[in-house]
């Protein structure tokens, strides 16, 4: 195990449930480190894995989890002893409490400690039960331990006043939704979909065509025009990239309801060619947090039990 950070200690809390476990902060990846430390505290939605086993995740207001690149990673997260807490480039701060399936490469930045694991594994289960089939929004609360909670989502800013409005209007509505259950996803799944979107008035494969882009543009498109702002991609590749990249999909989930999102899309795409890097920047980081904040609760609200009827088959069934 590797050396605490300066004794770092950082609770991790569900009241909801009554429970809270701490975890020690370790040196193996000291910039995420940092990045995690300089965030708290902060509360979000708890989700859980869906198909990777036991692990639980949740969307986590850091921009810099875009860029900070880690300088460890395990090569096989199932490898990773029950309780390492992770950080991830997709924005999410992830503990495994138990077997996982998906090999994977990860970036740990600590460890929970061991008279609290049976209390995790309490937790995970609950949390599991809550995503997959009662829909409780569970919250959890991440903090220095031994400190007072709190939250905050964090606003950048932009030289251009068009670009600089934006961001300030999509923080906005990032903290509405961030804790409370967007209207419009909400309307979505009781199947109130204005456009009629659904043939035939079905409305899971709406849910479902509305998760399976939402997930890509956030982690995938917007953080990967956040990677190519700091690595220096050249500026106009990357407002190429953009008109690529972001326009088809969001249209597509403001027919589906996410109007919201496709209105800010559009004004992004509108002011591009005003955008000096940093400010490139600046718009497509608050955008990512907006859209995996969606996205988190996207996870959350699809009624995956709808499916409880297909289990897998093990490989001697499979051959019967």
């Amino acid at each position: 195990m590797s050396e605490t950070l300066s004794g770092r200690l950082v609770e991790i809390s569900w009241p909801d449930l009554g429970i809270t476990v701490t975890a020690e902060i370790d040196d193996r990846n000291t910039a995420l480190a940092d990045v995690l430390w300089e965030s708290l505290p902060y509360q979000s939605l708890q989700g859980h894995a869906l198909v990777a086993g036991e692990h639980l995740y949740h969307v986590a207001p850091m921009h810099e989890l875009l860029y900070t690149h880690p300088t460890h990673r395990i090569a096989d997260r199932r490898d990773a002893p029950d309780g390492t807490v992770f950080l991830s480039g997709l924005q999410h701060l992830g503990i495994k409490y138990g077997e996982l399936t998906e090999p994977m490469p990860a970036a740990p930045v600590g460890q929970v400690r061991a008279e609290d694991m049976p209390a995790l594994l309490e937790a995970g289960q609950a949390i599991w039960d809550a995503v997959y089939a009662s829909k409780k929004q569970i919250r959890v609360e991440v903090r220095r331990a031994g400190t007072a909670g709190g939250h905050r989502v964090p606003c950048l800013t932009a030289a251009d006043p068009e670009a600089n409005r934006l961001i300030h209007d999509v923080h906005v509505e990032t903290e509405r939704i961030w804790l409370s259950e967007p209207v419009e996803l909400g309307d979505l799944h009781r199947g109130v979909i204005v456009s009629g979107a659904g043939t035939h008035e079905t409305v899971l494969p709406t849910l479902l065509f509305v998760n399976g882009e939402t997930r890509p543009l956030g982690y995938a498109a917007y953080g990967g025009l956040v990677r190519g702002a700091v690595g220096d991609m050249p500026l106009d590749s990357l407002r190429q990239m953009a008109r690529l990249l972001i326009g088809v999909p969001a249209e597509f989930l403001g027919y589906c309801g996410l109007e919201k999102l496709w209105a800010f899309t559009q004004r992004f795409l509108g002011c591009l060619d005003h955008l000096d890097r940093d400010d490139f920047q600046a718009v497509a980081s608050q955008l990512a947090l907006y859209i995996n904040c969606l996205g988190g609760w996207n996870l959350h609200l699809y009624p995956w039990d709808t499916g409880d009827h297909l289990r897998q088959l093990r490989p001697a069934e499979a051959a019967r």
